[in-house]
């Protein structure tokens, strides 16, 4: 397979904005490739089950191969070697909204980021909905007794915004390599984008935000912001012109982002901002839908998906990651992401010319919360039927 490959210094260099001070490093990133991976490949491996609609899983990369997932219903359980611990790590059901417990909600328990220096300073941050309906994004501690259990008296709510309508609430929040916290909010709700929320900035729906969670309480706002200074947005704004975002990711090699927006009647997508973005994006829903004209008015200059398909595969994209593992080397710079109604999965990746390219991948037939990453790279997918799957290299014939 043909692959284009960066230095990783250079890498670094663009993500951070800085030269390193130590000798450069000898790795290479591949972020080309010339073919498509085959799902023969690999193997779906049911590493958990039983849980209660999970949506995401995640670790908290302090070297302890823990992996947690997230209840909808509020609670956070941890995974070590397959095993789920007999009570949760965390447990906020008593904070969120009831309508979590319904056959279909938008609302509950939503993201799960733990802090750059979690295995130092045992930070982690929680997205929910509350009983009043409105977006909290909360700041836990964990126990100084015991690492597997949180410190349930600890938790401060740092972000509040009223939400208008029961759905499109976003809900994923994680750091970005520059240590900052990123936090999607959806339109608002409703349908159609009633209140226009997408295209305007003096609006946080709508938008991802980026804040600052560690130099001021309840956070302060990074200088570099793109809007920071303009009247007519908000600080808090890296970009907009978002419905509902349903999970967004970091490559861990490279730190480009990969946003999957959830769509309206028409087009699901997916959206790529470079590592060396500063931010300001218009990916411009309620004007477009994908790359279809929607709501009339201007998005000049917004910038157009990496991918969109048809409701004829599906109705709700759910983003995944890039692959950056070692276990399956046939995977490497693919991004994997899926559908949540109909379970089909596809992989994106980019050819020997940049240009994009999209393959169906698989067709699991899964409900597809969410995806996630273990400390080495590998990816799980979650069924919010209650199972969790790894993607392992495939059995030998």
């Amino acid at each position: 397979m043909k692959t284009y490959l960066i230095p990783i210094t250079l890498v670094l260099i663009l993500c951070l904005g800085s030269s390193l001070a130590q000798e450069p490093e000898e790795a290479m990133i591949t972020i080309t490739r010339d073919s498509a991976p085959s799902v023969e490949d690999v193997a779906f491996s049911e590493i958990a089950s039983g849980f209660n609609r999970p949506l995401y899983v995640t670790n908290p990369d302090d070297g302890s191969e823990r992996l947690f997932v997230l209840e909808q219903t509020g609670q956070v359980w941890i995974l070590k070697d397959g095993i789920r611990a007999q009570q949760p790590f965390l447990n906020i059901s008593g904070l969120i909204s009831a309508s979590a417990n319904r056959t279909y909600s938008e609302q509950g328990l939503l993201g799960l980021a733990f802090h750059p220096e979690y295995s130092a300073n045992g930070r982690f941050f929680v997205n929910y909905t509350d009983r009043g309906g409105s977006t909290v994004v909360a700041r836990y501690q964990v126990s100084l007794s015991n690492p597997d259990i949180a410190d349930a008296g600890s938790g401060q709510i740092i972000f509040q915004l009223r939400q208008p309508y029961a759905n499109h609430n976003g809900g994923h929040i994680d750091f970005g390599p520059d240590g900052y916290l990123y936090i999607t909010l959806g339109d608002g709700g409703s349908a159609n984008d009633p209140l226009g929320a997408g295209q305007n900035r003096q609006l946080l729906l709508g938008s991802m935000l980026r804040i600052d969670v560690d130099s001021a309480l309840p956070y302060a706002i990074p200088p570099d912001n793109p809007f920071v200074g303009d009247d007519a947005a908000q600080d808090e704004i890296w970009a907009y012109g978002l419905r509902n975002v349903w999970r967004f990711s970091f490559d861990r090699a490279t730190g480009d982002m990969y946003l999957a927006d959830v769509g309206q009647n028409l087009l699901e997508e997916v959206n790529f901002q470079p590592a060396a973005s500063g931010g300001g994006e218009n990916y411009g829903w309620n004007v477009w839908e994908g790359t279809n004209p929607f709501a009339g008015g201007n998005a000049s200059g917004h910038v157009q998906p990496a991918f969109e398909y048809s409701h004829a595969l599906g109705c709700s994209v759910t983003g995944g990651y890039v692959y950056r593992g070692s276990a399956i080397p046939q995977l490497e710079a693919v991004y994997l992401f899926g559908d949540y109604c109909t379970g089909r999965m596809w992989a994106m990746y980019r050819d020997a010319d940049l240009n994009w390219q999209t393959d169906e991948f698989a067709n699991t037939g899964w409900a597809i919360s969410s995806f996630g990453e273990d400390e080495n790279g590998e990816i799980y997918v979650v069924d919010y039927s209650g199972t969790i799957y790894r993607i392992d290299p495939a059995l030998p014939s």
